[in-house]
């Protein structure tokens, strides 16, 4: 049974921004897959906070803009799979479409008076209770495959930058393997010629321990500390690494 864990780190704030996001659409998903009653909420009201502070669309519709350059490119080279950078290429355009929209990311979800009930009370500790939200007791009562459609019904108002991102997360994934790495008494320093967005570490649940990641642009450090013990660990530890782009 392979038990390595992967653990990731941004170096920038978008980075950052987009794995949160990722983070909630893969936990929505799950729960569309899964009747988990009431759960599917926290992620819900999670997204909806993030994207009514910010506005990501113009930062996505950059970024897919970068990557067509970069993969029209790619398409022009000699031996290389064509097919499969028309394939991501015909994505992003799909992707780039419902982004040139001038409504407001999840602004359809905050007229919904269920949902709008339900935000304002799932904050506070054991607001749940039925004598609390009477409706929310109520629409657990329905049939799974119609709270199921309510849910993807949900979703999709944020479905506009969930998908770019999910295809742009891919991409910058793609750019760095994993390879083997040491880190000397627990610790390991590196540096990169190009500017970098993302690190990521793939270690061993056996070996007991879990990485602590910092680094900025170029240069980024990795401390492993001991889970028992919650300490910095003092043994040589091995492990792989990827630093993507």
């Amino acid at each position: 049974m392979n038990n390595d864990l992967i653990y990731e780190q941004p170096l920038n704030e978008k980075t950052r921004s987009y794995l949160r996001l990722e983070y909630l659409a893969d936990q929505l998903n799950n729960h569309v897959n899964d009747d988990q009653q009431h759960h599917c909420f926290y992620p819900l009201f999670s997204l909806a906070e993030l994207t009514d502070r910010c506005d990501y669309r113009s930062d996505i519709l950059k970024d897919i803009d970068k990557q067509l350059i970069v993969l029209t490119k790619w398409h022009a080279l000699p031996h290389v799979d064509k097919q499969q950078i028309q394939s991501i290429i015909d994505q992003l355009q799909e992707a780039k479409a419902p982004l040139q929209s001038n409504d407001r990311i999840g602004c359809k979800l905050k007229q919904d008076r269920f949902i709008s009930a339900l935000k304002q009370r799932f904050g506070m500790p054991g607001a749940c209770c039925n004598f609390d939200l009477p409706q929310l007791h109520f629409w657990l009562s329905k049939p799974w495959n119609e709270r199921q459609k309510d849910l993807k019904a949900w979703i999709a108002n944020f479905e506009p930058i969930l998908k770019p991102i999910t295809l742009l997360l891919e991409l910058t994934r793609s750019t760095a393997e994993f390879r083997t790495s040491e880190a000397e008494q627990g610790f390991y320093q590196g540096t990169s010629p190009q500017t970098l967005s993302l690190i990521r570490v793939k270690l061993s649940q056996s070996q007991g321990c879990y990485p602590t990641i910092s680094g900025h642009k170029s240069r980024f450090a990795i401390h492993f500390v001991n889970f028992d013990s919650q300490k910095h660990t003092d043994k040589q530890i091995k492990f792989k690494l990827a630093t993507c782009q």
